[in-house]
């Protein structure tokens, strides 16, 4: 596997930026860098395009990056701002003219059977089956995987709430909606130079469900990844603030911003 493109699709929070009403926080509606969508990203080689997560505001996403064509989506959990977006995924299955393949642990794709059982199986001939479900089972985790022409190592994360999968490819890995990693975790992520990583937590020491800046420097001591980009970036995290109050090698993400890794 050669060089990999990463797109950024989203790096918003749960919210977005702005939020329902309008809301910016802190944020000055004047840089575009702050104008934010819910998380996702894009990985793509030459010959295949994988998708992280589903959100809300996925069909914009897709159109504004002229994504053609999704070999599979990745999952890393089932919570809303994460997934709301999985029906978009039917305009792929009816151009291609076949399912779309979706990755998940076990739990987002029971969730997946109870909320979208339409679009995982065949229950009516007007509203044909969409999606084609794959489990990550855990026995999977920390081990080599592969798509096309895409190997990618899915590895579990504490959540407070459920788990979440975050995913490496090459020298590159995707940590999103993260409170706590364990040291199987660490190992898997050992070795990568750039990390897109969940900072909802920012500067709060008692966030019981994200990470926060402090906890990111901590973790990278052992990692030891050359460029942080921090995503799931909330209204009360403006760009050049963000940008300025970060150490050397730490920058904050945004929409379409587009990254290179080493498969």
């Amino acid at each position: 596997m050669g060089r990999l493109k990463i797109t950024v699709l989203g790096c918003g929070g749960s919210s977005g930026v702005p939020a329902a009403g309008n809301h910016w926080g802190v944020c000055d509606p004047n840089e575009p860098k702050n104008a934010r969508s819910r998380c996702s990203i894009m990985v793509q080689s030459d010959t295949t395009t994988l998708v992280i997560d589903t959100g809300p505001e996925f069909r914009q996403q897709a159109n504004r990056e002229d994504i053609k064509k999704i070999d599979a989506v990745l999952y890393t959990h089932y919570h809303g701002d994460h997934v709301d977006g999985i029906a978009d995924l039917r305009g792929y299955r009816f151009r291609s003219q076949k399912l779309v393949p979706v990755y998940a642990d076990a739990e987002t794709i029971k969730v997946f059977r109870r909320t979208v059982p339409h679009l995982l199986e065949s229950t009516d001939p007007i509203y044909p089956q969409i999606l084609e479900p794959h489990e990550i089972p855990m026995e999977s985790y920390g081990k080599p995987m592969r798509i096309g022409d895409i190997e990618f190592t899915p590895f579990e994360q504490n959540h407070q709430t459920c788990t979440t999968l975050g995913y490496r490819f090459g020298d590159f890995a995707y940590s999103v909606d993260v409170w706590r990693l364990d040291e199987r975790a660490i190992k898997t992520l050992k070795g990568i130079k750039t990390w897109l990583v969940d900072s909802t937590g920012y500067k709060m020491a008692d966030n019981l469900v994200h990470i926060n800046l402090d906890q990111i420097y901590g973790y990278n001591a052992d990692i030891g990844a050359d460029n942080i980009y921090l995503t799931s970036l909330t209204p009360a995290m403006d760009y050049k603030t963000v940008l300025d109050e970060t150490p050397d090698g730490y920058f904050p993400a945004y929409d379409g911003l587009t990254l290179t890794a080493q498969g």
